[in-house]
């Protein structure tokens, strides 16, 4: 007999931790090799566990909603195989500095582009924190200089994730933890006296919030883990960039009338059916490539230009949330290649079947607000991207065609797109002109054209 350690597994580059939504199996119960395990929920995707080994499941080490780190172990499966494992004697040592070398790894390279002001100054002191942690303390309201007062466990006495979340949870409990001792007698040496009104301000800080109470007839719905990533990922994007959306009008008659044309024998040749969305992002890219710009990231004062044209396309899941699946490479994709990547993820997006790669690496996002009957909206930029296109519903109007023989009015197929874009380096110009290429590259459409 022997011991198998079951770890969380890597789901990703930028992804350090994942949550555990649900158990399937319980300690005692027979596991093959493959076999799922447990279901885990990452900032990206939800995703699932499955064993290494063939063997008895021994002991789970989390339970449902700890956010464990990559590389952590799991569980333990007891297996007939002569399998050698580590000591159980020096287990805890190294699972104790893997899960903080995993923290200080989390903490270098997490994805956080929104530092709050009151955080984002340079500290008095030599100290060093990470994003992470300056990310936690602006969202806990803790000032800089409550944060210098912070014992640190880290490095050199950096303060980890760890010791902010501690303390955190101290300081709603009401109870005086050590980093709260620590602060105030460092107030009391290193500050001049002050009166009390002077002083009462900054122990204020730790009062408890109460939860808000609401007069009337109303229900109160806690927002789910996925909403939570939403509105936290939605927030920072506004107070990273800075918004302008601009608007065009396009006639698509052309490509609705080539769609109809086509469809019935395309889906049966192809096996898959050709929506809009694929000729949105086939129009999408060739005018991209003659606006970089737009295909970019920012990082500090520097532009990365993005060589790589990867779509994000905006996805609405079965519960109502959203969710961006990528196809990557899309200008190397014939219409036959983007109506089945944008089909196959559509339908892994809806069945819950998505990988953590499928939603990480894209450089612009196209949003169809025209699907759910909207003739236009103002969609925010999905970090690190600086730009996004939403195309609305396409309407019939009557509208003035221009000929040789003169103008004249007629029934055309009309639609609204609007681009929101990051101003910090896409200026109004040059948003407005890349609004307007994609436009008249989808009036353009070639109704003769064979895919």
């Amino acid at each position: 007999m022997a011991l198998v350690d079951l770890v969380m597994p890597k789901l990703g580059e930028s992804i350090m931790e994942a949550t555990i939504l649900k158990w399937l199996k319980k300690p005692g119960d027979k596991i093959e090799q493959d076999e799922t395990v447990l279901e885990i929920a990452t900032d990206k995707v939800d995703s699932e566990v499955p064993s290494t080994v063939s063997g008895i499941l021994s002991e789970i080490l989390f339970d449902v909603n700890d956010v464990v780190p990559i590389g952590a172990t799991i569980a333990k499966i007891e297996t007939e195989s002569a399998v050698e494992t580590q000591p159980p004697v020096n287990k805890p040592v190294e699972t104790e500095s893997t899960v903080e070398l995993q923290q200080e790894e989390e903490e270098a390279v997490a994805d956080v582009p929104y530092v709050p002001t009151n955080t984002a100054g340079v500290p008095s002191g030599a100290r060093f924190y990470s994003p992470l942690v300056l990310n936690i303390a602006g969202s806990e309201g803790i000032s800089l200089s409550e944060l210098e007062n912070i014992p640190g466990s880290g490095n050199e006495g950096r303060v980890t994730k760890k010791d902010i979340l501690q303390y955190v949870e101290a300081r709603k409990n009401g109870a005086p933890s050590a980093a709260a001792k620590t602060q105030q007698k460092a107030v009391t040496e290193t500050v001049a006296p002050k009166t009390e009104q002077e002083t009462r301000p900054s122990t204020s800080q730790e009062v408890i919030t109460v939860p808000k109470a609401f007069e009337g007839n109303v229900e109160i719905i806690e927002m789910d883990r996925m909403r939570k990533l939403i509105a936290r990922h939605m927030t920072e994007s506004k107070h990273t960039s800075a918004h302008v959306t601009s608007f065009a009008e396009a006639d698509v008659t052309n490509m609705v009338l080539w769609r109809d044309k086509v469809k019935n024998e395309f889906e049966k040749r192809e096996n898959t059916k050709i929506t809009f969305t694929p000729l949105f992002i086939d129009c999408l890219v060739r005018v991209m490539k003659n606006y970089p710009i737009v295909n970019s990231s920012v990082d500090g004062d520097r532009i990365i230009i993005k060589k790589d044209f990867n779509i994000g396309m905006a996805t609405a899941l079965p519960s109502g949330n959203l969710i961006v699946p990528v196809i990557r490479n899309a200008d190397y994709l014939n219409l036959v290649g983007l109506s089945k990547a944008v089909n196959g993820l559509a339908a892994n997006a809806r069945n819950n079947k998505l990988k953590p790669e499928d939603t990480q690496g894209g450089t612009f996002t196209l949003t169809n607000v025209g699907t759910f009957g909207s003739l236009m909206g103002t969609p925010i930029i999905n970090q690190p991207q600086v730009a996004i296109l939403a195309v609305g519903a396409i309407k019939k109007r009557p509208v003035v065609i221009e000929t040789n023989q003169g103008d004249t009015i007629g029934i055309r197929h009309m639609m609204y797109l609007s681009l929101s874009y990051d101003h910090r380096i896409v200026d109004g110009s040059m948003g407005a002109s890349f609004l307007t290429a994609v436009a008249k590259e989808m009036e353009n459409w070639d109704v003769e054209r064979k895919w």
